[in-house]
C-alpha cells in the first residue's frame, strides 16, 4: 500500500521534519530500540499524557459553538453589553452528565449539565447551569460529600443505590431534585430536547444603578421529549455515545437546535420578605409572582473541529460575570465561583484561560503572570501594581454596583427559615399538579426498581418516609412495590455490590 503522506511529510513538535510515524530506530531490523531515537521517544511521551484528568463532576459531555441573539429590550433591568436589543453574541454550549465518567453512557438517569461561555464585547461571561431549575443541596459545603455519594464505593468500585439514598434521605432538601431526576425529565432523548436553566439566583444592574436578582430558563424550541426507562436502557448498550452522536449530526445536517431564553425578575427589596428564601437553589419562585420576561434566541449552528481542544479544554465558571451581571448570597453559587476555576487550574493548567477556546475576544490586561505554559505575555512591562511605566491597573472604591448589604456575627448555619422554607411543599406540587398520573405511574416504577437494586435498613425505611412526605398516595405505591419486590422489569435495580442497570442510575 503507497505512503499515505501529504507533500512535505509530518514534522517533530520543533518543527524539523520528521524521519519516520511508522517505524522506530534499531539494531538492524531485528534488534532493540535506541535510546536516541529522540522522534520515538517524544511522541511516547506526549502519548503518556495526552489526555487530562477528567472532570469530577460532568466528566461526559460535548458541546458546540453560536449565537446568542437578544430580540427583546431588557435595558430596564441590566446593562450588560451582551443582552443589549439587536446585539449577537459568538458563544460555546456544553452538555454533560453529572456523574458518569467520561465513557459512561450517555442515557443514564442523571442531570444534565447545561454550561454556557458567551464571548461579550465586556469579556466572557459563562452561565453553568443544569436541564433542572434546583439542585439537590443549598450548601457548598455539602458539594463534595453528595458528589462522592453518587460515584463509587472505595471497596468493590461499583456505584450504589444504598449510599445514594442514604445520603438523599438525611439531607431532605434533596427531595425537589431527586423528584425531578426521578420523574420523565431525568432521561432526555437527546440534549436538544431539553431545557436548560441558570438554576441559581443572580443579580443584574441597569446603567442607572439600579438592582434585580434574576433566574434564568433555557426553553428548548424542539419540543420536550424523553426516554422511557427501556429505551434508555436499551440505547445505553446499543450507542454509550447517543447524545454526543445526535448533536453533531444535527448541526452536521444544517438541523440546527435552538433555545428562547427567558427570564424572572426580582426587584432587589422584594428578596428580603419574599416567602420562600429567593436564594435556596432547592426551591424556585412562583411564576405567577414572577412571570417570564423573554430575552432572546441561542443557536448553536457550528461543530467542533476538535472536541479535546475545543470541548474537553473548554473551562467554565459561574464566578465568570460581566458589567450588568453579578453574583447573589446564593450559597452554593458563592462556593462554585471559587470552586470550578479552581477546578480548572488542577485539570489543565493554571494558564487555562489562554486556551483559544477559553480566551475571550476583547484584550486582556491581567496582572496574573507565569504559571506552566504561559503563552500569552505583557512583554517587558510592569508586573505589579500600582507602577511608574505607564501600565494601567484598577483602583475602583467604594460600594460596588454588584454588592449587597450583609450584617450579622460570623457563623456557621442554616439559612434562616421563612414562612414557606420547607423541603417538601415544592417537590408535592411538582407531583400533583405538574406530572400527569401516566407520569406519576413511571415516577413509582422508577424509585421502586432503585430502592429495590440493594437499598437496606434503616436507609429503605428513611426512603419511604421521604416519598411519603414528598406526597403519601405516591409514597405508599412506592413502599407497597418494594415490600412486595414487584417493581415493573425496566424499573429493575441494582443488587448489593452490582453493576447498575443504566436506567436507575442516578447522579
Amino acid at each position: 500500500m503507497p505512503d499515505q503522506k501529504d507533500a512535505t511529510g509530518s514534522t517533530m513538535s520543533t518543527g524539523a521534519p520528521a524521519p519516520s510515524d511508522r517505524n522506530s530506530l534499531t539494531v538492524g531490523p531485528d534488534g532493540p530500540i535506541l535510546l536516541h531515537d529522540v522522534h520515538f521517544l517524544e511522541q511516547m511521551a506526549h502519548f503518556n499524557r495526552e489526555k487530562v484528568p477528567e472532570r469530577q463532576p460532568h466528566a461526559k459531555g460535548s458541546g458546540a459553538f453560536g449565537i446568542f441573539e437578544t430580540t427583546e429590550d431588557v435595558t430596564a433591568y441590566t446593562k450588560a453589553a451582551l443582552f443589549q436589543k439587536g446585539v449577537s453574541t459568538d458563544m460555546l454550549a456544553r452538555f454533560s452528565t453529572v456523574a458518569g465518567e467520561a465513557g459512561s453512557p450517555d442515557t443514564w438517569r442523571d442531570v444534565r449539565g447545561f454550561s454556557l461561555k458567551f464571548y461579550t464585547s465586556d469579556g466572557n461571561y459563562d452561565l453553568v447551569g443544569n436541564n433542572t431549575p434546583v439542585f439537590f443541596i443549598r450548601d457548598t459545603m455539602k458539594f463534595p460529600h453528595f458528589i462522592r455519594s453518587q460515584k463509587r464505593l472505595p471497596d468493590c468500585g461499583l456505584r450504589d443505590n444504598h449510599m445514594q439514598w442514604d445520603f438523599w434521605t438525611l439531607n431532605p432538601e434533596s427531595a425537589h431534585q431527586v423528584t425531578y431526576l426521578m420523574g420523565d425529565r431525568g432521561l432526555p432523548r437527546t440534549w436538544r430536547n431539553m431545557n436548560g436553566y441558570g438554576s441559581h439566583t443572580y443579580m443584574w444592574t441597569n446603567a442607572v444603578g439600579e438592582k434585580f436578582w434574576v433566574k434564568y430558563h433555557f426553553h428548548t424550541n424542539q419540543g420536550l421529549d424523553q426516554f422511557t426507562n427501556a429505551e434508555a436502557a436499551a440505547m445505553a448498550g446499543a450507542d454509550a455515545d447517543f447524545h454526543r452522536r445526535d448533536l453533531f449530526e444535527a448541526i452536521k445536517r444544517g438541523e440546527h437546535p435552538s433555545w428562547t431564553m427567558f427570564v424572572q425578575v426580582m426587584p432587589y427589596v422584594d428578596a428580603k420578605t419574599y416567602q420562600i428564601n429567593p436564594f435556596d437553589l432547592t426551591k424556585t419562585w412562583s411564576h405567577r409572582d414572577y412571570p417570564l420576561i423573554k430575552v432572546g434566541t441561542m443557536m448553536l449552528n457550528r461543530n467542533p473541529e476538535n472536541f479535546f481542544a475545543q470541548i474537553e479544554q473548554a473551562a467554565f465558571s459561574p464566578g465568570n460575570t460581566v458589567p450588568g451581571i453579578g453574583l447573589s448570597p446564593d450559597k452554593m453559587l458563592l462556593g462554585r465561583a471559587f470552586a470550578y476555576n479552581d477546578a480548572q487550574r488542577n485539570r489543565i493548567g493554571v494558564n487555562f484561560h489562554q486556551l483559544p477556546v477559553n480566551q475571550p475576544k476583547v484584550p486582556v490586561n491581567s496582572y496574573m503572570f507565569d504559571g506552566h505554559m504561559t503563552y500569552h505575555h505583557s512583554g517587558s512591562a510592569p508586573v505589579y501594581a500600582p507602577n511608574s511605566g505607564g501600565r494601567s491597573w484598577a483602583d475602583q472604591t467604594g460600594p460596588v454596583a454588584d454588592g449587597w448589604e450583609a450584617d450579622g456575627d460570623m457563623v456557621r448555619s442554616a439559612y434562616t427559615l421563612r414562612p414557606n422554607d420547607d423541603d417538601f411543599t415544592q417537590p408535592g406540587i411538582l407531583v400533583r399538579e405538574v406530572f400527569d398520573e401516566a407520569q406519576r405511574d413511571r415516577l413509582v416504577e422508577t424509585v421502586a426498581g432503585s430502592l429495590l437494586g440493594g437499598v437496606r435498613s434503616p436507609v429503605l425505611e428513611r426512603a419511604f418516609d421521604y416519598w411519603k412526605s414528598i406526597d403519601p398516595e405516591v409514597g405508599a405505591r412506592i413502599e407497597a412495590c418494594v415490600r412486595v419486590g414487584n417493581a415493573p422489569a425496566p424499573a429493575q435495580g441494582m443488587g448489593e455490590g452490582s453493576e447498575p442497570r443504566a436506567e436507575l442510575t442516578a447522579p
